[in-house]
């Protein structure tokens, strides 16, 4: 070939390969726009599914509603992640049915509260007076300053009541402070009693206590007792010391004084196993609930994330909230069994808790409705020394080992 005419035949040829490049593209596009799927249209709706939960997309029917797209705020966590279909409490079909019939007061006994927080300031409730920046809720810890600002220095009982909220965005948080980083285990345990008793007497509906400790106190025992006459639930943490607690060398207070109105938590992770720190109890555990790496409000506007059993708690005291705001003519031992029987059973909890399985709000909401519509009548409700009080949390949340905090009596 001439070197006259190569350069000619170089420049036909690669036009004649962008032609038939364009075309090839043009071909395709084509065929994509007239393309027909050969499935039956009842297969091609299964497929094209849409898999993920849209908040842009959750309607609102009205004033007493629930918003959907609360279940994936910056406060949310993966325990109530609508698309977290394998170890969250399953909420969304709670939430869609729900009707407000009542307002349910939780009180939160723990380490105080953040009274600005964005996420809570709506749901802070005082029971004397207005709520306000100067009454907030009652601080019974020991060295207190100013009783009606229960603040929380500490960032659990910010936690804690941004998980319950998590669950039921209108529930009231009566917050009642009992912990002093600073006093010992006794100090701390005295402060309790004062917040149940205060709690017991004012009559709210639920107990979110996220504490205790391995002595029982008679005092104690007394107030919750009288709780129990009175039909108020008593959700209580299991405590995180690795151990069974059937075994009564390592009973854990007030979980395991066993009363009809006390339902007993232990936490699992997103794997449905249960946190290596967990106490744990076929007989005197009831039931399990989210309790690892827990995304929940923090003081000081933030958000952030912990581990324990105290977490766990606070999803059982968001469910019952939610249950008797709806069905308020439960009693405290219908809400414990309701609990307990709707659990998602796991084989991984079969001999870790009394219900064999992790909380399910949703199936809990609607064996509710089932149980008033078959009952239709309000039910009834049928030692001092040294102690250590903790708030059940643990503290190294990036792995399942590590210290638990505690604080022991002098």
């Amino acid at each position: 070939m001439s070197q006259q005419l190569r350069p000619k035949l170089v420049t036909v040829l690669l036009s004649l390969g962008l032609s038939l490049s364009l075309i090839s593209h043009s071909a395709l596009a084509d065929a994509g726009k007239s393309r027909k799927s050969s499935l039956s249209q009842e297969m091609l709706k299964k497929v094209t599914k849409k898999k993920y939960f849209k908040a842009s997309e959750a309607v609102v029917r009205d004033a007493e509603s629930l918003d959907l797209n609360l279940l994936k705020s910056t406060y949310a966590s993966w325990g109530i992640d609508p698309d977290n279909k394998t170890s969250s409490i399953n909420l969304i079909e709670a939430w869609r049915n729900f009707k407000k019939k009542k307002d349910i007061v939780v009180a939160v006994i723990d380490t105080g509260i953040d009274p600005e927080h964005p996420f809570l300031k709506k749901n802070i409730h005082v029971l004397q007076g207005h709520e306000s920046l100067l009454n907030y809720g009652i601080d019974f810890s020991k060295g207190r300053t100013a009783v009606n600002k229960p603040n929380d220095d500490h960032g659990h009982g910010t936690h804690v009541a941004g998980i319950v909220k998590s669950v039921f965005p209108k529930v009231q948080i009566l917050t009642l402070k009992y912990y002093n980083r600073n006093a010992n285990g006794q100090d701390n345990l005295n402060s309790t009693i004062e917040a149940l008793d205060y709690a017991v007497n004012m009559g709210v509906d639920v107990i979110n206590y996220s504490g205790g400790g391995p002595e029982p106190d008679r005092r104690e025992l007394e107030i919750l007792k009288k709780a129990e006459e009175k039909g108020i639930l008593v959700v209580a943490a299991a405590g995180n010391e690795e151990s069974n607690i059937d075994n009564k060398d390592n009973a854990y207070y007030p979980a395991s004084y066993g009363l009809k109105n006390i339902i007993t938590v232990t936490a699992h992770n997103q794997s449905k196993q249960i946190l290596s720190s967990s106490n744990y109890g076929k007989r005197t555990v009831d039931i399990s609930a989210p309790g690892y790496r827990i995304k929940s409000a923090l003081p000081h506007s933030r958000s952030g994330y912990l581990t324990g059993t105290s977490q766990a708690t606070a999803f059982v005291s968001g469910v019952a909230a939610l249950i008797k705001s709806h069905y308020p003519q439960l009693s405290a031992e219908d809400l414990k069994m309701i609990i307990k029987k709707s659990a998602k059973q796991e084989i991984t909890l079969t001999t870790k808790c009394a219900s064999g399985g992790r909380l399910d709000a949703s199936k809990a909401h609607q064996m509710a409705a089932e149980f008033t519509r078959e009952s239709n009548q309000p039910t009834n409700i049928a030692a001092d020394s040294k102690v250590k009080r903790e708030v059940a949390q643990k503290f190294n949340e990036k792995t399942e080992e590590g210290k638990i905090f505690l604080r022991r009596a002098n």
